[in-house]
């Protein structure tokens, strides 16, 4: 499982395991968790960069549809798998 590191607002630096990846409505969105045990913790990300930058940039989803709607496509992406937000 591949791991990524992602530099927090405050510079400091948080790696993840990406557990999944899809594209909605144009926009890259990340399932990543805390660590590879049962009680990890999973988050969701996506991809605010701008088309022609060379470096993807990612921000935690926070609107609560928003993150409904992208939980929902993942768990059906993730069928055998307990997912909780």
């Amino acid at each position: 499982m591949e791991k990524i590191k992602f530099q927090l607002e405050d510079g400091t630096e948080a790696e993840f395991y990406v557990e999944e990846q899809t594209r909605i409505g144009g926009v890259a969105y990340l399932l990543v968790s805390d660590s590879l045990d049962d009680e990890a913790t999973a988050y969701i990300f996506k991809d605010v960069s701008e088309d022609d930058s060379q470096e993807a940039c990612y921000e935690m989803v926070e609107d609560e549809d928003e993150m409904q709607a992208v939980f929902k496509v993942f768990e059906q992406m993730l069928d055998d798998v307990d997912l909780e937000m």
